[in-house]
């Protein structure tokens, strides 16, 4: 009898998805991004399965076909299994998502400190590439940080 090891898939799977995300290949991006939460699931990789629920915000963020709430509820529960296993800088990412997604459905004020807070996290933690980003999603939304 032979076990497959499937230790780490569901990241290679999901890294796999955000390359496919990246490249604009948003329909492969989405079934590959599927894949990687079943697979964290069924394998107890909780914090793939956190990444991999985030990275499914983003992709149904970009995609046309899909309902602004599609994306919302993917940063949801990648933003309460972030909060639950301490992933603090997935956490920030999130939040600016669900800024991001908000700002784009017209509820400002909640876009607005979703961003905020995410910017004051990525200062926070040094991660200065992620403060440039999200203080310009903050500029291009009328406010400053």
């Amino acid at each position: 009898m032979t076990t497959k090891r499937v230790e780490g898939h569901a990241l290679f799977l999901a890294r796999l998805a955000e390359a496919y995300l990246l490249a604009g290949r948003i329909e492969e991006a989405h079934t590959t991004g599927r894949q990687a939460v079943e697979l964290s699931c069924e394998t107890g990789e909780r914090g793939h399965e956190a990444y991999t629920l985030w990275l499914l915000g983003e992709v149904a963020s970009r995609e046309p076909s899909t309902s602004a709430a599609a994306a919302e509820a993917s940063y949801g529960l990648a933003l309460a299994r972030a909060e639950e296993l301490g992933m603090r800088p997935l956490l920030a990412h999130c939040l600016l998502g669900l800024g991001k997604l908000g700002r784009r459905a017209g509820t400002a004020e909640q876009a607005h400190e979703r961003i905020n807070t995410a910017t004051t996290m990525y200062r926070e933690m040094g991660m200065t590439y992620w403060v440039e980003q999200a203080t310009a999603e903050l500029k291009e939304g009328g406010r400053r940080p």
